[in-house]
């Protein structure tokens, strides 16, 4: 087994993949490895149509040998510990592997014990998620008949964070086609005061908001989930002391404090101990999500266990001869494919010069990040931007003959974007090291 190499890859997803493949090919005889026990890989932002009956769960996933770029010896193993003073790592195999260059991205991981009752919501069924089981999240749609549909977020960074209201858009237009939305009430209930932080695209989405009637609860944080009674309990993180009120009835609409309900919509709901339970026929969850433990708790990781990089050349701020990227990263932008798109050539080049002559290159991320949001059955809108959270569309895609002027409108083109050519770039472009 080998347990040396001059550059050591940390995570078999989009990230590692990429870099990986980047990497030979611009220089084949690069002494490269990559460390990942999963025998799948998955293109996750199908998962979403997944969820909705328009896409094969089948199709998401390959084999990981197939992916490995020729060349990369695979450690099919999990790392247990980092020793970046020794530029070294062990492994559960209890083997030690050393490295000239180390790279860490192993994505992040699904924490549900972070809200009390979850694990067993989910484990019961009772709460379905695209991020676990979109299958699943199907057979919920599917078999609703009516009541609470209640969609929600956590208050922890998230891969892809538009993601817990694209479903939600898709099952508003299943109920519509189904008969079953005039027998429904759709909530989304979140941690912030808006619902996305580009407002151009918040601006798009509070118009579908409009169009759907869907009823939106800002500053709710979520904290607990009863499986049994089908009660989702919510503390409401704003000031509440100047006035207004969260729960009441429709005819106390001028006590509404307009920045915590939008669209009110008189759902049942409990008071207890200061926190307010939505009651739920459904239950959709992006569960809270955090860095895998043996990043949180290295060497590498910030105080709030996140892996330490610098935002613009992603090179680790402590350890000279480690890069991060993709959604361990602590990055203030957001977790997606798109975002690692650019983050991989910037890593690639850094280290090739570090190599070559140690130092770094000019390049520099820039935050950007992109969120196909489908809005419907065959609508999308593309959100793009970047640290400045101003909608940034990216020249690359506005060069393609298929895109629009302004893509932070809906559109069928987009859809057409998410549903077939973004799968085909991803697993024929991306993966295979090409620079889209």
């Amino acid at each position: 087994m080998k347990s040396n190499c001059q550059i050591l890859i940390v995570g078999g997803g989009t990230a590692g993949i990429m870099v990986a493949a980047q990497l030979k090919n611009e220089n084949p005889k690069l002494d490269i490895a990559l460390i990942d026990p999963a025998n799948m890989h998955y293109y996750q932002p199908a998962w979403t149509l997944v969820g909705a009956n328009t896409y094969d769960f089948d199709k998401t996933a390959r084999k990981m040998s197939t992916l490995i770029p020729k060349g990369v010896t695979w450690i099919q193993e999990s790392v247990t510990e980092f020793n970046p003073d020794k530029n070294n790592l062990k492994t559960d195999k209890d083997q030690t592997l050393t490295y000239d260059y180390l790279v860490v991205c192993p994505g992040l991981r699904m924490a549900p014990e972070l809200v009390e009752g979850l694990q067993e919501a989910m484990d019961n069924g009772v709460v379905c998620s695209n991020y676990t089981d979109p299958n699943h999240t199907w057979e919920t749609i599917k078999g609703f008949r009516g009541g609470t549909a209640l969609f929600a977020m956590p208050t922890t960074p998230i891969k892809c964070g538009g993601a817990p209201q694209k479903i939600m858009y898709l099952a508003d237009d299943h109920f519509r086609r189904n008969g079953i939305r005039k027998n429904t009430e759709v909530i989304f209930a979140i941690p912030g005061g808006v619902i996305f932080a580009v407002k151009r695209i918040a601006d798009t989405l509070m118009n579908v908001v409009d169009r759907k009637d869907i009823n939106v609860r800002f500053f709710h944080k979520l904290v607990k989930v009863d499986a049994e009674e089908k009660i989702a309990w919510f503390e409401i993180a704003k000031d509440l002391s100047a006035g207004g009120c969260v729960v009441m009835s429709d005819d106390d609409d001028k006590t509404i404090d307009k920045e915590i309900q939008y669209n009110y919509k008189d759902v049942k709901v409990s008071q207890k101990d200061g926190r307010y339970g939505i009651h739920f026929d459904m239950m959709h969850l992006a569960p809270p999500q955090a860095a895998p433990h043996f990043i949180a708790n290295s060497p590498l990781s910030t105080a709030e266990g996140w892996l330490e990089v610098d935002e613009k050349t992603l090179q680790h701020k402590k350890f000279k001869n480690i890069f991060g990227l993709g959604d361990v990263a602590q990055l203030p932008t957001a977790k997606t494919g798109a975002a690692i798109r650019k983050q991989a050539p910037v890593v690639v080049d850094n280290l090739l010069s570090m190599i070559s002559s140690n130092k770094l290159t000019d390049e520099a991320y820039n935050g950007y990040s992109s969120c196909p949001l489908v809005t419907g059955y065959g609508k999308m809108v593309l959100a793009e931007f970047d640290y400045s959270k101003e909608f940034k569309p990216d020249p690359k895609l506005k060069g393609f003959p298929f895109m629009l002027k302004d893509s932070s409108k809906e559109h069928w083109r987009l859809w057409i974007l998410k549903k077939y050519l973004l799968p085909y770039l991803y697993w024929n472009k991306m993966m295979k090291g090409i620079r889209v």
